[in-house]
């Protein structure tokens, strides 16, 4: 028997429980992957907290979208992966489980310099910040200001970015200022004073904004900086984004994606892992708890006492 994290209720983390469940069964096109982490993200406890739309709970409700592990059967038709592949998942439906049978364009070949901890903090912050930046179309030569840059999706955003060849001014509190300034960020303190502070630290003016922080602060300095309302994306301020004239995406959220966002969010995994394979890319990590122990982990990442992307490992 496999196991695996469920609930039947909406509710506080005390609602997730660990219990078997028959071992997975590869349909054709699939693969079963012993899990041997799996990402921890804020939308896992939003949906499960209510705080997310999701469907009437009908039978347990398994948890987790990213993850990394080793296949260990494949099913008919499938190419391009074998038995004993170290694959990263993304976008999948109950990874906080010992192994679970998933499509293959959930997978990404995981090479032996990128552990299992770092494969399973790729999905949902990568993919967010690379669909954001490429639907705003941040290249060489702009410059990007990130709004909390110190979370898993500013701190993605800044490498993609980075890696692109844009500048890249990012907020946070000054106790995360060094970290940025290592990911090749400009650091500015967020606060009284915002707007003057990103404009004496940028080189030229800002010309695209991503914001991950939803403040009103964040919105304003953003208008008042970059005219082309097309270039500020939120992923916070969803509802009312359209009222400021900017653009939103989702974050974890329901805004639906396009078929070339959710193309997009495919191509962020492997390009992920290229750049964690030479060394451009870096994954805070947090801590590494049993999967017996999501409740605690959702306790965690709710009051934002992580430092750095939790996993659980079976």
């Amino acid at each position: 028997m496999a196991r695996a994290i469920v609930y039947t209720e909406i509710g506080s983390p005390d609602v997730l429980h660990l219990i078997e469940v028959p071992d997975p069964v590869a349909a054709a096109g699939e693969v079963v992957v012993r899990i041997e982490a799996a990402g921890v993200n804020p939308i896992d406890a939003k949906i499960r907290g209510g705080k997310r739309p999701s469907p009437p709970i009908t039978e347990p409700r398994p948890v987790g979208f990213d993850g990394a592990g080793v296949i260990e059967t494949i099913g008919d038709g499938v190419e391009g992966f074998a038995v004993g592949d170290r694959v990263a998942i993304r976008d999948a439906h109950g990874t906080y489980a010992s192994a679970l049978a998933l499509p293959t364009d959930k997978l990404a070949l995981l090479p032996d310099s990128v552990t299992a901890a770092e494969g399973a903090g790729i999905g949902i912050p990568a993919g967010t910040a690379y669909q954001v930046l490429r639907s705003l179309d941040v290249s060489k030569g702009d410059v990007l200001l990130v709004h909390a840059g110190s979370g898993a999706v500013g701190q993605a955003a800044i490498q993609f970015a980075v890696a692109w060849g844009a500048t890249v001014i990012a907020t946070a509190s000054p106790a995360r200022h060094d970290q940025l300034r290592d990911l090749g960020a400009i650091p500015v303190a967020y606060g009284e004073g915002l707007l003057e502070r990103v404009r004496d630290a940028a080189p030229s003016d800002v010309t695209v904004v991503f914001d991950g922080a939803g403040t009103d602060e964040a919105i304003e300095v953003s208008l008042a900086l970059v005219a082309d309302r097309d270039r500020i994306g939120t992923i916070v301020r969803g509802p009312d984004a359209a009222s400021f004239g900017i653009r939103a995406f989702s974050g974890g959220s329901p805004i639906p994606l396009t078929d070339q966002e959710q193309a997009w969010r495919a191509e962020a995994l492997p390009a992920t892992i290229a750049l964690l394979a030479t060394g451009d890319f870096v994954i805070e990590l947090g801590p590494a708890l049993p999967l017996a122990e999501a409740a605690r982990a959702h306790e965690l990442v709710e009051a934002h006492a992580a430092g750095g992307k939790i996993v659980l490992v079976p």
